[in-house]
């Protein structure tokens, strides 16, 4: 029987949550939602479908330490540092090398170490139909939520017919992967009712990702085969990621490999799910008071409603007067943007990268 492992790629810098999340300490080491941090979760919410060998995280050489301090029920050498960042496509291939490597059947689920999953028996149950499917056909399988908004900061899947179904689930064919849409489109997203999130969760046997590759991707193949080499020799695996990594190309797994694929499946999500993408996700998984202002920390609002304030311990931050503020004050720096712009904080940090006063923040 084929051995079944988790990746879990935990490699982001989680700048959307600055001046909090900071490139050693992203939001995925960081307890924004919960009281461990969202990789300390994300870990423990695999752990009952497979052993703590079998489950890899994918990082950085920055943040490598951080990641060990946080799972250290994972034994060390299933850490692995990128030397480089090269998006998820040369990471799910990498995945795919190291899994073969344990077991040439080997099928493994890549999830991104930073999502909100409260309903966590659903979650396994979920998983645990996606690797029988993966087990039962050489498929691609997708997880997505169906749309409760017209949300125009996820991808979307839209479903296809109904492929088969997996321990009594239908799981159907993915007709196609949308990136963001403009608004107008995502609101007839949400009332054809066939397009769903896409979760970034996939499933699927190391031979299956491998052969994708080598057919959709042939230069990112070529590297990931010397990768799944030196594995099989037991060559040194950091050595050898720093040899050959950086020259990967860099590419999304959506693009390199899903968007070409005609054997992507769908299992529609039983569990709940947010990629907490940016502050104002705070608001949705935090208590708010009568006007819909969400305090994490020691903070107040007077005179405002809708209003996001987030204080580290021994500093009151307060509002007074004003609405949808996104307010977040930590030991060294404050943060102040409406609601409205805090996807956009990417382009404050770019003003940080170029300000020798900003750089020591990032």
């Amino acid at each position: 029987m084929a051995q079944k492992f988790v990746v879990i790629l935990a490699g982001g810098k989680g700048e959307r949550f600055w001046p909090l999340s900071r490139l050693r300490r992203p939001k995925q080491l960081l307890p924004i939602v919960g009281n461990r941090s969202m990789l300390a979760q994300t870990v423990a919410r695999v752990l009952p479908l497979v052993p703590a060998e079998n489950v890899y995280i994918l990082t950085n050489v920055e943040q490598a330490a951080e990641v060990r301090k946080a799972c250290p029920e994972l034994p060390k050498g299933n850490i692995i540092a990128e030397p480089v960042g090269r998006d998820s496509g040369p990471a799910v291939g990498l995945a795919a090398e190291i899994v073969a490597a344990r077991d040439p059947k080997g099928i493994f689920a890549s999830l991104h170490s930073d999502a909100a999953i409260h309903d966590e028996k659903a979650f396994q149950k979920d998983l645990r139909v996606a690797f029988s499917a993966a087990a039962a056909a050489p498929v691609m399988v997708t997880i997505g939520v169906k749309p409760h908004e017209p949300s125009t900061g996820y991808g979307y899947i839209q479903r296809g017919k109904s492929w088969r179904k997996v321990r009594g689930v239908t799981v159907s064919k993915a007709r196609r992967f949308v990136e963001k849409p403009a608004a107008d489109v995502a609101e007839r997203y949400l009332e054809a009712g066939d397009y769903y999130w896409n979760t970034g969760i996939f499933i699927w046997s190391a031979r299956v990702v491998q052969d994708a590759f080598k057919r959709n991707a042939p230069e990112l193949h070529a590297g990931l085969a010397r990768l799944g080499a030196a594995l099989r020799a037991g060559q040194n695996l950091p050595r050898t990621l720093r040899a050959i990594y950086p020259s990967l190309p860099k590419i999304a797994v959506d693009y390199a490999l899903l968007e070409k694929a005609d054997n992507v499946v769908m299992l529609p999500a039983s569990f709940d799910w947010d990629d907490v993408g940016s502050w104002t996700a705070i608001a949705r998984h935090h208590a708010h008071d009568a006007k819909q202002n969400t305090i994490v920390g020691d903070g107040l609002v007077e005179e405002g409603s809708g209003n996001i304030v987030f204080s580290e311990a021994g500093h009151v931050t307060a509002v007074f007067g004003a609405d949808d503020l996104v307010v977040v004050h930590t030991s060294d720096a404050t943060l102040v943007c409406p609601r409205s712009k805090a996807q956009e904080i990417k382009s404050l940090l770019n003003r940080l990268k170029s300000d020798v006063r900003g750089q020591r923040l990032l």
